[in-house]
């Protein structure tokens, strides 16, 4: 049984979806004001990643993310940069959908904007209005945070705790804690009519309205980061509880943030790491835009999609992610394991490891080992990363568990000789297929290993890579055919020192890198 942590509780749960098998989760986006950097790559992966888990788990799962498209970030930079916000906004979100489509993000079903969606908001803020849960002050629209008895559940904050907005606010509102669902227009301002006058969305009112446009009143998983449990996800309870009269959302996932490696939770001058479900240290080295962090698109310039994904998901879900270049070379280096066992297998049994039919749905991928010992380990090893990603989708735990995979695949094939024909028979190949088979299906649930390496877009210039070292390689096979040992070792050892290495077999040369 899957099993969820929800930050609501604060306890692990067994996943009963609402109306199962159908499953509706909803998970923040970006406010798309500046270019995407990596930190917002990490809830696009994450929550696809899950819903593949859960649809290949035999649940039916709707996916949506927002997009938020209107926002005073964005009226500030689209006048900083005298163009229109509507064409800032188009700009920033076409870059979005590229960075998160070269991670191999394509299970999101929705990405609703906000100013398509002003009808349903206007409509849930004059329901609050109506019910008494909201009043209107010189044409803003606030919630009334006294009138909910459980202000705070979420983030279980003391009362003393619960903050409001400041500055010109201030003074309109009834209480310091009171949050804006609408706002009014200030002069040349981007503005929709409204009964309180022209104006636009607050910020939490936005998620509301279109989650409940697209999930209904009560849907089962509410994703994003943690630094949004308070106070927007906090303030998206009150106003969606106190609107319909119904729970908003069963379970609520928060993912941890990304930490820079260099600021992750100093104190007095010593580096300690961030700990799961601490806002405080994890905030304090947090990748963001204000802190000019780079933009991802410069990143896909040096690493391939797969790799980041790669490094996003070896890590549990809940716990900071260490973000260094130096890191995501290492998961690269990692990466290479798998990518060397491809080609491999396809030289012993001639079959492309990326053409096995591996099983889409989790009960087809069941299989009976027999007394094959290779099989009872890789059935072993197919139960552990399922009993990890059934453990709240410990997607670390599984990836450690692929890489016991292959090394156990490629033992198989060095001690009973597999690269040679003459010592291979039906049945080894047979056992060996079945392995390979086994390691797509998994790796397939996590998004990864879904097309060839070098058919992937692995940074500007990998493909040019690719052919170079090619090109070294016939060079090099051309000079050993000429007895020409010197050129072919000066070949080899020069691309060592670049960090290549080949690897001579019996069918040709390998090239790996790292």
């Amino acid at each position: 049984m899957i099993r969820v942590y929800n930050t609501l509780t604060k306890t692990k749960e067994p996943f009963e979806p609402v109306h199962p098998p159908k499953v509706g989760i909803y998970l923040c986006g970006p406010t798309v004001y500046k270019p995407s950097h990596i930190g917002h790559m990490v809830g696009p992966v994450i929550f696809d990643c899950i819903k593949r888990y859960l649809a290949y788990s035999g649940y039916d799962v709707t996916l949506v993310v927002n997009v938020t498209d209107v926002d005073d970030k964005l009226i500030s930079e689209s006048s900083a940069r005298n163009i229109p916000m509507a064409e800032l906004a188009n700009e920033m979100t076409a870059d979005y959908m590229r960075n998160i489509e070269a991670l191999g993000v394509d299970a999101i079903d929705h990405f609703p904007l906000c100013t398509a969606h002003m009808g349903d908001i206007i409509e849930l803020v004059g329901r609050l209005v109506e019910r008494g849960y909201a009043y209107v002050s010189g044409g803003d629209v606030y919630f009334d945070v006294t009138k909910t008895g459980d202000y705070g559940k979420l983030s279980h904050r003391p009362a003393d705790a619960l903050m409001g907005e400041g500055g010109g606010m201030a003074e309109r509102k009834r209480n310091a804690a009171d949050f804006a669902l609408w706002k009014s227009a200030k002069p040349g301002e981007p503005s929709w009519p409204s009964p309180w006058g022209p104006g636009r969305p607050g910020w939490h009112i936005e998620c509301s309205a279109m989650s409940r446009a697209l999930l209904g009143d009560t849907f089962d998983i509410h994703g994003g980061g943690l630094d949004l449990v308070f106070p927007h996800h906090e303030n998206e309870i009150a106003q969606s509880e106190n609107a319909t009269g119904k729970p908003y959302a069963k379970y609520w996932m928060h993912n941890g943030l990304m930490q820079a490696s260099d600021e992750l939770g100093k104190v007095g001058g010593r580096q300690t790491r961030a700990r799961e479900g601490d806002l405080t240290s994890q905030e304090a080295g947090k990748i963001s835009k204000s802190k000019g962090s780079s933009a991802f698109r410069e990143m896909l310039e040096r690493f391939s999609g797969e790799t980041i994904r790669f490094f996003l998901l070896s890590t549990h879900y809940r716990r900071p992610i260490d973000f260094s270049e130096g890191r995501v070379e290492e998961v690269e280096t990692g990466l290479e394991t798998f990518y060397r066992f491809f080609k491999r297998f396809q030289r012993v049994t001639g079959e492309s490891f990326y053409s096995l039919p591996a099983a889409t749905r989790r009960a087809d991928g069941d299989f009976d080992p027999g007394a094959d010992p290779l099989l009872e380990h890789v059935a072993d090893l197919r139960n552990r990363f399922l009993a990890d990603m059934d453990d709240d989708f410990n997607t670390g735990g599984g990836i450690g568990a692929l890489f016991d995979l292959v090394r156990a695949l490629n033992k198989y094939v060095d001690e009973e000789g597999l690269e040679n024909p003459g010592r291979q028979t039906p049945d080894k190949l047979a056992s060996l297929r079945q392995g390979a088979t086994t390691l797509r299906e998994l790796g397939l649930t996590l998004g990864l290993f879904r097309s060839p390496v070098d058919e992937k877009a692995a940074g500007a210039g990998g493909e040019l890579v690719g052919k170079l070292l090619d090109l070294f390689v016939a060079v090099r096979a051309e000079a050993r055919q000429k007895k020409d040992f010197a050129t072919a070792d000066h070949i080899r050892n020069g691309l060592a020192e670049l960090g290549v290495t080949l690897e001579d077999r019996p069918g040709g040369t390998d090239w790996t890198i790292g």
